[in-house]
């Protein structure tokens, strides 16, 4: 894949944006165009949007050789998206931005500035967040996930406005199993990655994508993809249920010897059975969680299955260099 030097490539998945996305491209195009020293390429994904937002985008990449359309078979999630767009993309930098009109496009430059100086990962911090209390709630729970199995530093917050440099994308494009998670990759490929302050917009029109079922299928997707702390809280469980169980044993043998006519706890017992069972079960279907994902991964299930691409730019350069010869 060829590398532009000075191109800043921004890759936005879109789900339900036919309101926005077109705001959103132009928004981009002009504060671009405003810096002389980058020129740019946008690849826009449909994550097989209800609406009509594959249509806009389509209108969007005949209209400018620059941008391209990719158009996913099903829902595949952002995450896949954003791996579809990194197959795409051809320049020196990658920004990744929602479809929303909530990132502050004019703050690109100075996550680009960041990875001039010498960050491979720039991530934007929110200094207030405009979101709903049940999105705010699920991404504190990712934070916890991340910095707790996924040993990401405390001072380093993740969001979905980064940029990266092509090396790390391309490391990234390196991972071809499926439930791809980003976050867990960047941390995986590199820890020289920093966060600069930036100020969230209020989203242009509509409700986030995001439901607490696509939540918890990410957070399954990092911990069961990128680490193995999970089966070994499950060791542990299991560790310290079978002590509790030897010494309590050993407790009620001598309450025995010492006062033969003690009755048995009937109560206790079955709560015992109860709580033991119960975390049995859960240990198993966690197990039976990793167990079944590495078998989707050996029978190669595709991270997305593209229907569709709109991708004039090679066309375009070339007509631009004819004009230029003429």
């Amino acid at each position: 894949m060829d590398l532009y030097k000075g191109m800043i490539s921004f890759v936005i998945p879109c789900y339900c944006s036919e309101k926005t996305i077109e705001a959103v491209v132009e928004e981009v195009i002009e504060k671009v165009g405003e810096q002389s020293e980058y020129s740019y390429e946008i690849v826009l994904v449909n994550d097989c949007s209800k609406d009509k937002t594959m249509e806009v985008i389509r209108k969007l990449a005949v209209g400018n050789h620059r941008i391209a359309a990719v158009d996913f078979s099903r829902n595949f999630g952002q995450h896949s998206a954003l791996m579809a767009g990194f197959q795409k993309v051809r320049g020196e930098y990658v920004v990744c931005l929602d479809d929303d009109g909530q990132m502050p496009i004019e703050s690109v430059f100075d996550l680009i500035k960041e990875l001039e100086k010498g960050a491979d990962v720039v991530f934007g911090r929110y200094e207030e967040v405009k979101q709903k209390w049940a999105r705010n709630l699920g991404s504190k729970v990712n934070v916890w996930m991340t910095e707790l199995l996924l040993e990401k530093p405390k001072q380093l917050f993740m969001s979905s406005f980064w940029a990266g440099k092509r090396f790390v994308i391309d490391e990234v494009l390196r991972y071809d199993a499926a439930y791809p998670y980003i976050g867990g990759l960047l941390l995986r490929i590199t820890r020289n990655m920093v966060s600069i302050p930036v100020k969230q917009r209020s989203r242009m029109a509509g409700n986030s994508g995001y439901t607490f079922f696509k939540l918890l299928n990410l957070w399954m997707n990092g911990f069961t993809a990128f680490s193995v702390k999970p089966l070994r809280f499950a060791t542990l469980c299991g560790g310290i249920s079978a002590a509790v169980g030897f010494v309590y044993g050993i407790v009620m043998v001598i309450r025995k010897f010492l006062n033969p006519d003690i009755l048995l706890g009937y109560a206790s017992m079955i709560t015992a059975i109860l709580f033991i069972g119960g975390m049995i079960m859960f240990l198993l279907g966690l197990l039976g969680e990793y167990i079944g994902r590495i078998y989707i991964c050996l029978n190669k299930a595709p991270q997305y299955v593209i229907r569709e691409v709109v991708d004039y730019r090679e066309k375009g350069e070339e007509e631009g260099k004819n004009e230029k010869q003429a």
